[in-house]
């Protein structure tokens, strides 16, 4: 694992990545949690670095990071991870290291990338796909339908296929009531069986694209 001076190195060097965000840090908001839920996801990626209490000089010409130091690390450190628990549909559990640079503290938080079987991670009162998101070089990514297909479709076979020009009206919503009723049997705790019935599909790869909707 990198050290937080290591990091700011790196950010001083090649700005933010893939793998590094840089945050003012005065407290735990929608961007730090969006940016732990791409990390989360995004195929490939191992993961990456938040660090808390580097701000970027918006005025240099080429990147410049300072050590800003956070006020409060212990307060930080527990509202990430009380958010990280309790706002995604599974648990996120972040490593999160108070390191001093220059007489400053600053939060080192390394946010592993989850197995395949557990992806996608999503805001839960927002659900799928609006509430995912990918990392795109040093973007945190809203995930979008066609996103999905790369979570849950790893391997086609001639049994997974999606048949062409199949419409929803061709879906027997009893078969997806027997589906529930059997999984519930086996697992009545299910992540899926929270969903509704467009995202369990998607979730099973039954379907590409949810219906539009009309207002």
């Amino acid at each position: 694992m990198n050290s937080g001076k290591e990091l700011v190195e790196r950010l001083n060097t090649s700005d933010e990545t893939s793998r590094i965000e840089a945050k003012k840090g005065s407290a735990i908001d929608r961007s730090i949690m969006e940016t732990v839920c791409a990390f989360s996801n995004e195929p490939g990626l191992d993961g990456g670095y938040i660090v808390l209490g580097v701000e970027r000089d918006e005025r240099a010409l080429f990147p410049s990071y300072e050590v800003t130091g956070v006020a409060n690390p212990d307060k930080l450190q527990s509202d990430l991870a009380s958010q990280c628990a309790g706002s995604f549909n599974q648990a996120i559990r972040p490593e999160i290291i108070v390191e001093s640079i220059g007489g400053l503290n600053v939060l080192k938080i390394y946010v592993p990338e989850l197995p395949a079987s557990q992806k996608p991670v999503y805001f839960k009162h927002e659900g799928l796909p609006r509430g995912a998101f990918r990392r795109i070089g040093p973007t945190d990514q809203r995930c979008t339908e066609d996103d999905l297909l790369l979570f849950f479709n790893h391997n086609e076979t001639f049994d997974s296929a999606l048949v062409t020009d199949a419409t929803w009206e061709d879906v027997d919503e009893d078969a997806i009531r027997a589906y529930r009723t059997l999984r519930a049997r086996v697992n009545p705790y299910a992540e899926e069986l929270t969903f509704a019935d467009e995202e369990l599909l998607i979730s099973l790869g039954c379907i590409k694209k949810m219906r539009a909707q009309h207002i």
